[in-house]
């Protein structure tokens, strides 16, 4: 009898594995859950994976040497900087992002960053909660009609959100090295920096971007700016966003991602009265939901299929 093909999954995360794990099984794989995140403990009947469900852990060299007939690594992001790039190319190994899942929604998450910073929110709820009312509301917002949008990355969801947003402003600037989007003046990131009121980023974690925004980029951006990530919170630094905020060289960020997810519970976003921070949720609707759980693991299934053909 024919061995079944074995599949890991190499850590748990927010996401549960069962949908992924009934899609692989009612297709003939033997599937293992790992916690590759905390241990690098690996049953014998799992070594001979030839595909992975990657998590959140970090898949470097040890991964691929536990893991000789590896072929096929599917992620459940868009982004793929969980996988150590050069390592899966020198063991021959396909990395297949997960793509397009939630591009309506973290656009979305992006606009609404944007209006809670931009109209103050979440001071205006705090005066309601504290018993207060109009006269405790000590912010002016801006009307944004009179200011410029710049948006960093023009890929699906940095031109969904500059569709949503473009109404809002009287200008809409973009900066992409190799993509264009509808209705988008495109602009060199000198320019970008220079004359965005509000910033917002839409870009992956490459060696390029990483700690792309830091305290000299903040400087060349008008004072008063404000600054919206919803992509990796490492393309900032935020010590400099954090020195930035509290000088009123930006007047507020509003972010979905910090560094080292969960952050450490003194990072000072987590409270600063001018961040708002969501925890990584940008990603997450009821519709988007089933396509995380499913399709990477839809995706192996076909990839197997057109290996056996």
């Amino acid at each position: 009898m024919t061995a079944r093909p074995v599949v890991v999954i190499t850590d748990v995360t927010d996401l549960s594995p069962a949908p992924a794990i009934a899609v692989l099984e009612e297709a003939g794989f033997d599937v293992h859950v790992l916690a590759w995140d905390v241990s690098r403990a690996v049953p014998d009947a799992a070594r001979d994976a030839v595909a992975a469900l990657a998590g959140y852990a970090h898949l470097g060299e040890d991964f691929f040497a536990a893991f000789p007939d590896l072929r096929w690594i599917g992620t459940a992001s868009t982004g793929t900087d969980m996988v150590d790039a050069a390592a899966a190319s020198a063991h021959g190994v396909t990395v297949r992002p997960l793509a397009g899942a939630s591009t309506e929604e973290v656009a979305t998450h992006a606009l609404a960053l944007l209006l809670a910073v931009e109209r103050a929110l979440p001071e205006a709820q705090a005066a309601v909660r504290d018993g207060l009312w109009t006269d405790a509301f000590t912010a002016l917002p801006r009307r944004l009609r009179d200011h410029t949008l710049g948006v960093c990355g023009l890929g699906r969801i940095g031109a969904r959100f500059a569709e949503l947003a473009a109404p809002l402003f009287g200008r809409v600037i973009g900066y992409d090295p190799v993509a264009t989007a509808a209705g988008v003046e495109s602009v060199g990131l000198d320019e970008l920096l220079a004359a965005s009121d509000v910033l917002s980023l839409h870009l992956p974690l490459l060696e390029s971007t990483r700690g792309m925004i830091g305290a000299a980029e903040l400087a060349r951006m008008p004072r008063g700016a404000s600054l919206v990530n919803v992509s990796r919170g490492e393309l900032v630094d935020l010590d400099a966003v954090a020195a930035a905020l509290d000088s009123g060289r930006l007047r507020g960020v509003g972010f979905d991602v910090l560094d080292g997810e969960p952050p450490r519970i003194d990072h000072p976003l987590r409270t600063h009265p001018r961040a708002v921070v969501t925890p990584h949720v940008g990603f997450l609707s009821d519709a988007s939901l089933r396509t995380y759980e499913r399709e990477p693991a839809e995706a192996l299934v076909q990839w197997w299929r057109g290996q056996a053909a």
